[in-house]
């Protein structure tokens, strides 16, 4: 008997959907959407197409309800970051600390590209839970990150909701394919807490791609290091 991480969690979300139903996908894309802790819609709405092309779900019922599901828990999302913005700062170790001008550096990001950056986002896999904190800290106006929001979830929703219903009968063949996801996903999880470690360390500075931090030595207080020594 062997043990798979990614076919536990489609075990569970599938119990969910088929013993709770509707209920039971508004909660689990609220916490899809939350993004804490990760639930991938990625399984969520295919076995929701599943379940559509068996007839246990209307379509419409089922979209209405996955995407109103995915605004509230990207609302809750978005009130973290937008009222916890003072408390967040400082959070952090070392080079990882996030910063007042962190944060300033994103309010600007988000003034230029922040409606794109949004809805753009909530067609990516994993970086669509996750969107909303910044958008939030940044202060996004709630109705347009609501509007966009939507408007990059109505696609995402119905291309995976479609992909289940494609799939239909053939859903538990998938499950042949969990062991090699559960390699990729192992892996994935070394290197972030590799690359984390490591610019704790002091190795790596923040930002991607990966760089080591400069060896030079700092400049001596009042001193301009343009100007050749004594």
């Amino acid at each position: 008997m062997t043990f798979s991480l990614v076919g536990s969690l489609v075990d569970a979300i599938t119990t969910v959907l088929t013993t709770v139903g509707l209920p039971g996908l508004f909660a689990l894309m609220v916490v899809e959407s939350f993004g804490l802790p990760p639930i991938p819609s990625e399984v969520i709405l295919p076995f929701t197409g599943f379940l559509i092309a068996d007839g246990t779900f209307s379509l419409a019922a089922a979209v209405t309800v996955a995407l109103a599901g995915a605004l509230v828990g990207s609302f809750a999302a978005y009130a973290v970051g937008r009222w916890w913005r003072q408390r967040i700062t400082g959070l952090g170790v070392g080079r990882l600390r996030l910063e007042a001008r962190h944060l300033e550096r994103m309010d600007r990001f988000f003034a230029r590209h922040g409606e794109a950056t949004v809805g753009v986002a909530r067609l990516v896999p994993v970086l669509r839970a996750y969107i909303s904190y910044p958008a939030g800290t940044a202060r996004m106006s709630p109705v347009r990150f609501g509007a966009f929001t939507l408007a990059g979830s109505i696609p995402f929703t119905l291309a995976l909701v479609y992909a289940g219903m494609v799939l239909g009968l053939n859903w538990r063949a998938v499950s042949s394919t969990f062991q090699y996801i559960d390699i990729a996903l192992i892996l994935l999880v070394v290197f972030v807490v590799a690359y984390i470690l490591l610019q704790v360390a002091g190795v790596l500075a923040p930002g991607w791609p990966p760089r080591r931090v400069s060896g030079g030595p700092a400049p001596v207080a009042g001193t301009d290091p343009r100007q050749p020594g004594p």
